[in-house]
């Protein structure tokens, strides 16, 4: 039986242990997968202790993004790109590390949501590791135009110089801006911020929504209804990260197991869940 894990601080909250174990029963895959609290001072022990016994691979979420990547010898393009990991493998030649969040973003987006995002205007509020995994997919659906807005612009410009070959390749004007400055009338705003989860106010102005504007935070539940409210407030159409995180867990599976589990009726069955309707 292979066994694979969440590991974070906190990680009490996480629906990855539901989705995973439906890709396995999906697949037909024999797998266990589990929560593991790490402690915020001990991240690498409590990883390397659970490889060594035994384990397959994890998840990684905050705050361990960044250290996950730097303890993987091996890397793809995109957590290379990203220099921030959420998925390892424990291979016998030495940890893998992948970063799925972008991509499960932008599947999201066009997918689930409808809105293709090339020919876009699109801002990203935040340069942390959350926008700094999302970027690169991003880029390379090839929006008109894509702003990094941060508080210290100095660290939206690292990205920003980082994704430039990403940027030109796909035709992409991509900007580094002030969360006071970055622009109006987006047509898709997406929030990698903390500001939901720690209950604060939304970081920019509601300029930076037109009518119909898809606006997208990547938190879910109780803690994304405050940008969900905004978004509706200001004629914007809100959506939280679910769909966000069960694309990037399907990738995942796929880095973890070689197969391609069908996101869609996991994404339903888990918007049920948390609704309270699931029968």
């Amino acid at each position: 039986m292979h066994r694979y894990v969440i590991a974070g601080n906190p990680v009490a909250h996480s629906q990855s242990p539901f989705i995973q174990t439906r890709f396995a029963e999906q697949t037909g895959q024999s797998l266990t997968y589990d929560r593991l609290l790490c402690p915020l001072d001990a991240f690498a022990a409590t990883l390397q202790a659970f490889a060594e016994g035994g384990g397959a691979g994890c998840n990684v979420t905050v705050p361990f993004k960044f250290e996950a990547f730097a303890l993987a010898p091996r890397a793809t393009e995109r957590a290379t790109l990203a220099q921030a990991a959420n998925v390892l493998r424990f291979d016998a030649g030495g940890w893998y590390a992948d970063n799925t969040d972008g991509i499960g973003l932008v599947r999201d987006i066009e997918r689930n949501a409808g809105v293709s995002l090339a020919g876009t205007r699109v801002l990203v509020i935040g340069a942390g590791g959350a926008s700094a995994g999302a970027l690169g997919p991003l880029l390379k659906a090839r929006p008109a135009e894509l702003v990094v807005a941060n508080r210290t612009v100095d660290k939206a410009q690292v990205l920003v110089d980082r994704h430039a070959a990403v940027a030109a390749a796909s035709g992409t004007c991509l900007l580094a801006r002030g969360l006071a400055d970055c622009g109006v009338a987006f047509d898709v705003v997406i929030n990698a911020t903390a500001t939901s989860m720690q209950g604060a106010a939304i970081p920019v102005a509601p300029d930076v929504l037109r009518p119909g504007s898809l606006a997208l935070d990547m938190m879910y539940g109780p803690a994304a209804l405050g940008f969900l409210d905004w978004a509706a407030t200001h004629g914007a159409t809100g959506r939280d990260g679910l769909g966000m995180l069960v694309e990037q867990a399907g990738e995942a599976f796929q880095v973890w197991r070689g197969v391609v589990p069908d996101t869609a009726p996991v994404l339903t069955e888990l918007r049920n869940r948390l609704a309270g309707t699931a029968k």
